[in-house]
Order: C-alpha cells, then sequence, then structure tokens
C-alpha cells in the first residue's frame, strides 16, 4: 500500500445507494419484537418476576438497535427519502427518549470534525493535558472520576431521560425571560420575532426546537399512559433499567471507536479529514449477533468515510476496501476496557494518552529539572 491514500482510492458510491426495503424491513424487525417483548414482559411478571431479567435483556439490545437505526436516519441513509428518515428517526428516538434531530445535527459535526481534537473533545468532554494540568487537585480528580467506565451507568440514564427534558424547561425558561426583556425594552417585535431573535443554549434552530418539544410531549405522554395502564412500579422499573444499559452500550461503543492507543488526534491546522476516518476511528470486532444489534456501527471507519452509507452497506464496502485500511485500528471486545484509560490529549504529540502516563511524565521532567535547580541555589 502506498504511503498516501486520497479518498478517491476508495470504493464507496456503490454502496451509498438506500434501499427502501431493505430499511422497511429493519424498522420491522427491530419495532414488532421490541413491542411483543414488552407484551412478553407483561404476561411474565404475573408467573414469576426471575422471568424478566432475560426479557429486559433483549428489550436492551432491541433499544439498542433502534438507536442505531435512528442514527441511519439522522444521515439521511437508512432510506431514500428525507421526509421518511425524519419521521422514522423521531419515533425510534422517542423510543430511547431522545430527540433525534438537535441529536443527529450535532452528531453531523462530529463527523465533519473527527481527529480534529481542538474543535472536537468527544461525547466525555475531555480536555487537553496543558489544561489539565491547570487544574487544581481537587478537579483533577473529579475530571477523572466523572469519565470513569462505570460512570456511563448513570451518565447513560441522564443522557436519555432526563437532559432532553431539562433543555426544554431551561430554553423555555430562557425564552420567556427574553420576551420580557423585549417587551420592557419596547422593541416592537412580533411574538415570531422574539422566538426567532432568541438564542439558546438548549437549540440552535426552530426546527429543532419543535422536534425537542414534540418529543418531550411524546415521551413524557407515553410515561404517564403507560404508568397508569401498566402500573408506574412496573413499567418505570423494567423502562429505566433498559433504557439505561441500552445508553451505556451506545456510548461505550461510540467512545472506544475513536478513543484508543494510537488514535488520530490532530491540531486544526494540518488536520485531514480522511486520517480522521480511518485512523481516528476503529473497526470494532463484534460477534455477529452483536453487529446484528448495533446495525454494523462497529465497521466505523467506513461509517466515517461516508456517513451516506447505510448500515446495511458496511460491511461489504469494508470488504472492498479492506487493502486500505492497514493503518485503521483494529479492536477486539478484550480491548474496550483499556480504552478507557485514554482521557486526555496531547497537543504536543497529537495523540491520546492516559492520565497515569502524563503524571509520569511530569514527574519524570520534574527530577530532571532538580539537578539543574540545585546548582541554581549553589
Amino acid at each position: 500500500m502506498s504511503d498516501v491514500i486520497k479518498k478517491s482510492d476508495f470504493v464507496i458510491t456503490p454502496y451509498m445507494k438506500s434501499n427502501n426495503w431493505r430499511a422497511t424491513y429493519q424498522i420491522l424487525n427491530t419495532l414488532i419484537p421490541y413491542f411483543l417483548l414488552w407484551f412478553l414482559a407483561v404476561k411474565a411478571a404475573p408467573i414469576s418476576l426471575w422471568l424478566l431479567p432475560p426479557i429486559m435483556v433483549l428489550i436492551t439490545l432491541f433499544s439498542v438497535r433502534c438507536f442505531s437505526l435512528m442514527h441511519d436516519c439522522g444521515h439521511y441513509s437508512l432510506f431514500t427519502s428525507k421526509k421518511v428518515n425524519r419521521l422514522a428517526g423521531f419515533f425510534l428516538g422517542a423510543i430511547n427518549a431522545i430527540p433525534q434531530y438537535p441529536w443527529s445535527r450535532g452528531h453531523a459535526y462530529h463527523h465533519k470534525t473527527n481527529g480534529d481534537w481542538e474543535r472536537y473533545r468527544g461525547p466525555s468532554g475531555l480536555v487537553s493535558t496543558e489544561e489539565f494540568a491547570k487544574l487544581s487537585p481537587s478537579a483533577q480528580k473529579r475530571y477523572e472520576l466523572l469519565r470513569q467506565p462505570w460512570m456511563i451507568i448513570p451518565g447513560g440514564f441522564f443522557y436519555l431521560a432526563i437532559k432532553p427534558r431539562i433543555q426544554l424547561i431551561f430554553g423555555i425558561y430562557g425564552l420567556i425571560r427574553h420576551a420580557f426583556d423585549c417587551w420592557k425594552k419596547k422593541s416592537g417585535l412580533s411574538l415570531s420575532e422574539i422566538f426567532t431573535s432568541y438564542e439558546s443554549r438548549n437549540w440552535y434552530t426552530s426546527a429543532e426546537f419543535w422536534d425537542l418539544l414534540l418529543n418531550n410531549i411524546c415521551v413524557i405522554g407515553a410515561w404517564i399512559t403507560l404508568s397508569n395502564w401498566l402500573g408506574a412500579g412496573f413499567f418505570l422499573g423494567i423502562y429505566s433499567v433498559t433504557l439505561t444499559f441500552s445508553a451505556a452500550i451506545f456510548i461505550c461503543v461510540f467512545f472506544v471507536q475513536h478513543n484508543f492507543e494510537g488514535s488520530y488526534a490532530h491540531k486544526t491546522d494540518g488536520w485531514d479529514y480522511l486520517l480522521g476516518a480511518i485512523e481516528g476511528s476503529s473497526y470494532l470486532k463484534m460477534p455477529a449477533i452483536l453487529n446484528w444489534f448495533s446495525a454494523d456501527i462497529g465497521y466505523h471507519n467506513i461509517h466515517h468515510l461516508s456517513e451516506r452509507i447505510p448500515n446495511y452497506n458496511l460491511e461489504a464496502c469494508h470488504q472492498e476496501n479492506a487493502h486500505l485500511l492497514a493503518k485503521s485500528k483494529v479492536l477486539q471486545l478484550a480491548d474496550l476496557p483499556g480504552c478507557f484509560g485514554f482521557l486526555l490529549w496531547d497537543a504536543a504529540s497529537d495523540s491520546l494518552v492516559s492520565i497515569e502516563s502524563f503524571r509520569q511524565d511530569v514527574l519524570l521532567k520534574n527530577k530532571a529539572q532538580m539537578p539543574n535547580l540545585v546548582g541554581v541555589a549553589d
């Protein structure tokens, strides 16, 4: 393989074609079992609570698949129609309590900047070694604690169940304050002009606001309805557990596919989109059953070459271009725990490093400087 690879070297275009029949089949073979499993849980609970754990495991896995298909809809790759992708994505997002359109717009920024660690620091908001060194000892401990692997469990629940509700509440509160300020100043703006002039940190466009609002109406409405119908303890107990662990799974998968030893982590100056795709995204090898539930997102390097490749074409595209992916990181499931150690971006070396290795480097540098300091003192 030559040292310089161009995007034109890859065979991508044939795999970017969406297939409505395959997409519809994927939606059906995901949603029908998902709802049947809930029906089975309702019937199994009166017989024995011990029947619920295996059912909940399957609900969790189908929940992950719902998210993965929603992810494809966000890239407008699952179906050929943009409107159908939006509609299907909204419904799949509601199942996991997440507003699909705002999420997909934020996710699109990740694709545009993948590997450029000056502009995008991943879902965990990682800091550089320079920024970390400036933190107080207590702040460093808090940073490290909040990014431990087990934190994806409470973090996953917050990310799906709580964060979108808080965003809507804070956003509407800010909008009301903005409206009162406009009226006090007698700006003469109409209600629509007041709304469009409001700059919120919780949504960036009016389309995001309406998606966020409608998602909250559907999700909270479903929570209330199903709690009354099935019993709050039964429904919320199963729903919160399966939602939490499905979120933990896809956060974990997303994290490790970009945070690994040798990952392309460049500054903006000199950053290369193609290298970000094939060296800043991994190929996560999983058993076939896990590939199915994750909609082949393990082929993440191919997904970053072109987000318009639907999940059902990723494996074939990977096989077609395997000879060009020698520098792509291949991860096994056993490698995942080690990926959570790479929590700092070292801008000097354009690499991800662990907190432990950073502290060891600082210690070695301090020791190396000590003789010089002693000589100055003498």
